[in-house]
């Protein structure tokens, strides 16, 4: 597929990086010579110096034979406009960035007036991540299956957890099923757990669990389930105020740092049942008076990574709060992985993420579409969501035992007209059911790719 993506800042950069490694031929526009040389060099990908709002420019990266164009720029506008020019002389696919609070009021009637295909926002989606970790204090990282109605959890198998030194045909066992061990890390090593598998602590792993088995199962692994009632947040950008947003409408009291008075003016104005406090984040005094050692739960978030890692540090070690790192520009996620951040969310890998889907959706002919995707782990494994469609016969009414699936490939959950199972040898895939993948192979695109 050619894809041209117009902006070369963070979230421009990791899309074109991750729709390579898709073998897709992409073609990235921007108007900063040094960044556009620096991409064309360090990946196998085309390269154009100017606006991508000018027809000109559009024309000579290619958008009369691209099937899909990206705008990314750090401007709304300028991404809806290069959107419309590109709908406008070839008829392709667009997909537009659009971050600002404002515009996304209005955001169903800019996409059907502009013809895009896909509003992308970092910010918004970031802030809906931190939402649900704050939700589920105990887990390191939430992922949600909406059609499926069950929840990915990663957590840290602490000494007294009742998992440590059982297999996985003990764990299912003991909890009758109502949970599915589906990675296990150690050590950096990743492993999709077979029967025998041991878990043991100091492991993380992510777990499949129906929603409403999820306060039962945290219980029996003795993790904490106290519900948040306040949260401190240090930067007040617009992750902050969308986030604050979601946690007022549940009751949540939200306290902003925020060093820019402007910006405390403006927040104060939209959020008028938040309290929103003028101060440098990076202040242990101001930190201390404003209550960081008793805070139920910090998020940083400030616009400067390395402030908001050295923030998530400071609050580890003198308090007991849930603490969440906003992390936008920084590759090393396994070196910030071994950090005591907490759980960390990355904007840009989430936005990466929902434009692979679409775009293996594009390219897919059979039907069988992934509905959702978790690229997990700095994409070394994928979580995807199939709905069964008639396509699909060839892997449906057979036993997943004898159906042949690829190596590291774990069908981790059936709903079947809302009935959720969780998956043996003797089951079956059938038309209609709704399934969780996740796997260490690559290039599933279709439900009939699970097979060897």
């Amino acid at each position: 597929m050619n894809i041209i993506v117009v902006g070369c800042g963070k979230v421009g950069l990791t899309l074109a990086r991750q729709l390579r490694r898709e073998d897709h031929a992409i073609t990235i526009i921007d108007v900063d010579k040094d960044r556009l040389e620096a991409a064309v060099g360090a990946m196998d990908i085309q390269g154009v110096l100017g606006n991508g709002t000018s027809h000109r420019v559009l024309v000579e990266a290619g958008v009369e034979q691209a099937d899909l164009l990206i705008a990314v720029t750090d401007h709304d506008e300028q991404n809806m406009l290069a959107c419309l020019i590109a709908k406008k002389a070839a008829g392709c696919q667009v997909i537009a960035r659009v971050r600002n609070p404002s515009y996304y009021e209005d955001i169903d009637f800019i996409k059907g007036e502009l013809g895009l295909s896909m509003v992308i926002n970092p910010e918004w989606a970031a802030a809906q991540d931190i939402y649900r970790l704050l939700q589920i204090p105990s887990a390191l990282d939430v992922d949600t299956f909406d059609r499926s109605q069950v929840n990915m959890l990663r957590f840290q198998i602490q000494p007294e957890s009742p998992l440590d030194g059982k297999n996985m045909m003990a764990v299912n066992s003991m909890l009758g099923g109502r949970m599915l061990v589906c990675i296990r890390e150690r050590e950096g090593q990743i492993v999709i757990p077979r029967g025998s598998t041991e878990l043991r602590a100091g492991d993380k792993i992510s777990v499949i669990i129906p929603r409403v088995e999820i306060a039962a199962v945290l219980h029996r692994l003795k993790l904490r389930q106290v519900p948040i009632h306040s949260v401190m947040v240090a930067g007040g950008g617009s992750t902050t105020e969308y986030l604050t947003g979601l946690l007022q409408r549940s009751g949540v009291q939200v306290k902003i740092l925020e060093s820019n008075m402007d910006r405390c003016q403006v927040l104060a104005e939209r959020l008028p049942k938040a309290q929103v406090i003028h101060g440098d984040s990076t202040d242990r005094q101001i930190l201390q008076e404003e209550g960081l050692p008793n805070a139920e739960a910090f998020v940083c978030a400030t616009g400067i990574d390395e402030e908001n890692i050295m923030l998530a540090l400071y609050a580890a070690r003198v308090s007991g709060a849930k603490v969440i790192t906003k992390i936008s520009r920084i590759d090393f996620e396994e070196v910030v992985e071994d950090l005591n951040l907490g759980s960390v969310v990355y904007p840009k890998n989430i936005t990466a993420e929902n434009i692979v889907r679409f775009v293996r959706a594009l390219g897919n002919a059979s039907g069988n579409n992934v509905e959702t995707l978790y690229q997990l782990l700095d994409g070394r494994v994928e979580a995807m969501e199939f709905v069964v469609q008639p396509s699909a016969a060839a892997v449906t009414g057979i036993k997943l035992q004898e159906l042949g699936l690829k190596k590291d490939l774990l069908v981790c959950c059936i709903n079947r007209r809302g009935k959720i199972i969780t998956p043996t040898g003797q089951d079956t895939l059938e038309i209609g059911d709704i399934v969780v993948i996740v796997t260490t192979a690559k290039g599933i695109r279709d439900l009939g790719d699970i097979v060897r």
